[in-house]
């Protein structure tokens, strides 16, 4: 073989290197990503349920006031929540001023916490957008299942907050809108009270083996 032919022969042989080379690369790249994508995806998932696991109720909060973008965030998350017929029958009430939380705090036996917190969020239903007929009811579990996602996203941002019951105790409701002002169309689910965490608890175990069947086994 003379030197040409070897030349021709050495640049064939380097360019099938480059081109073996070249898809190597390419697809250790690809299974570099899709390794990333999945530690992400596994990452992501146990953040949610880290902070469904780790929430409890806060009933202690420093002075320091709740900031505007955090308090939208929550009100974003409460209104992700599902809803029957996509009726939407909630109305949140923000409460910071101090005289109001403190009047708040009256209205409810079991919110005194409000004397400290800087913040409240009174989750109402709206009757102009609930139901028509027996489904009426479902803004209950609309209403609950909106201040869930407030709660948890109170949490995912360092806050504290603990859930205040309302409805369906008439007395409560009708003490805690005579102090809102709320019209007749607004029944007051709730007072989500919410602030800087004064205090750490550790969230209870709550997972119950007894508490869970499957399908029609040992359901009697």
């Amino acid at each position: 073989m003379n030197l040409q032919n070897k030349s021709v022969v050495l640049n064939i042989v380097l360019a099938i290197v480059v081109v073996v080379l070249s898809v190597r690369l390419a697809s250790d790249k690809v299974t570099v990503d899709k390794s990333a994508d999945a530690q992400q995806s596994v990452n992501a998932e146990q953040a949610v349920l880290d902070n469904i696991a780790t929430r409890t109720s806060i009933r202690d909060y420093e002075a320091r006031p709740v900031e505007k973008e955090k308090i939208e965030k929550m009100l974003r998350a409460a209104m992700a929540a599902p809803t029957a017929m996509n009726k939407q029958p909630w109305h949140f009430v923000v409460v910071d001023q101090r005289n109001v939380l403190d009047a708040l705090a009256g209205a409810n036996p079991y919110a005194k916490m409000l004397k400290k917190a800087p913040l409240a969020i009174v989750v109402c239903g709206n009757t102009d957008k609930m139901i028509e007929g027996g489904g009426r009811d479902f803004w209950i579990q609309d209403a609950s299942a909106a201040t869930e996602n407030l709660l948890l996203a109170a949490h995912a941002m360092g806050l504290g907050a603990v859930w205040t019951g309302a409805y369906p105790s008439e007395e409560r409701c009708i003490s805690i809108s005579k102090v809102l002002s709320l019209p007749d169309n607004l029944i007051p689910l709730n007072m989500i009270v919410v602030g800087y965490p004064a205090e750490h608890p550790q969230p209870k175990q709550k997972f119950k083996e007894e508490n869970v069947s499957y399908n029609v086994d040992r359901l009697k």
